[in-house]
């Protein structure tokens, strides 16, 4: 019979949710990341989305949470893509807090108590802290692609953010939950949880290179869908109405 799980584990103050596929080099260091540099923060849990993968990915997760009971693993039986990984990561997060960040190690964990701090001591209202990476580790031409991106869409959304594609997010998981849920829209955050009247605030985080392994997406791939959600969201954000109703009772006569 299995044992019921203590508190700290039933109501964490913070998820971390980490999409992946086929990253057994950098899934176990990054881990072991993220549980030194959220240590002060306990207490946390961390939610390892694996997308399909072909490799020993799942293995090497389930092997480290013999000895990390915080640590779980959901199963994607095909691949679905991150931000399938990150919605069904937020469902299942017992923490009113969700932190993301990408499974192939470029983010670095050290920056995670920065990222969630305004969640934790900020303002009610504010909804989305949004890492910026500075001084990225990546190739040329993929920081070029990304750089036009960013200004397309900036331009189009009008959403103060230079940086859509850093996975360090942190969030709170019922406002997400609200939002509408689409294929790529983790690169969208910013500009649907203004559209729902929160605050967004950014933070630069620094950027590592990759350590093992290759990028699952190539610049052509995110260029292809690229326009037809950037033509999607836009739609949304005009379409948006918000009525505020207020409760009646026998009193209010």
């Amino acid at each position: 019979m299995t044992s019921p799980l203590p508190a700290s584990l039933l109501f964490p103050r913070l998820s971390v949710v980490i999409p992946c596929r086929n990253e057994a080099g950098n899934i176990g260091p990054l881990i072991a990341g993220i549980e030194t540099a959220l240590a002060p923060l306990s207490p946390f849990e961390v939610i390892v989305v694996d997308d399909g993968s072909t490799d020993t990915t799942p293995r090497t997760v389930l092997d480290m949470a013999a000895t990390r009971p915080w640590l779980r693993l959901l199963q994607h039986p095909v691949w679905g893509g991150q931000s399938a990984g990150v919605h069904n990561g937020a469902i299942a997060a017992r923490a009113p807090i969700v932190v993301t960040l990408d499974g192939d190690g470029q983010n670095p964990p050290e920056e995670l108590p920065k990222l969630v701090a305004p969640l934790l001591d900020g303002p009610a209202d504010l909804g989305l802290v949004a890492g910026q990476r500075v001084a990225r580790q990546d190739t040329a031409s993929r920081k070029m692609a990304s750089r036009l991106a960013n200004r397309l869409r900036a331009r189009v959304l009008a959403d103060d953010t230079r940086d859509t594609g850093c996975g360090l997010k942190a969030f709170r998981r019922d406002a997400y939950l609200a939002l509408p849920f689409f294929n790529h829209q983790h690169r969208y955050l910013p500009a649907l949880f203004a559209r729902d009247g929160w605050r967004v605030a950014h933070v630069d985080v620094a950027h590592r290179p990759r350590g093992e392994g290759r990028s699952n997406y190539s610049n052509w791939q995110r260029g292809l869908v690229g326009v037809s959600d950037l033509a999607g969201v836009a739609w949304l954000m005009r379409r948006r109405k918000t009525v505020r109703a207020t409760e009646l009772t026998g009193e209010t006569r």
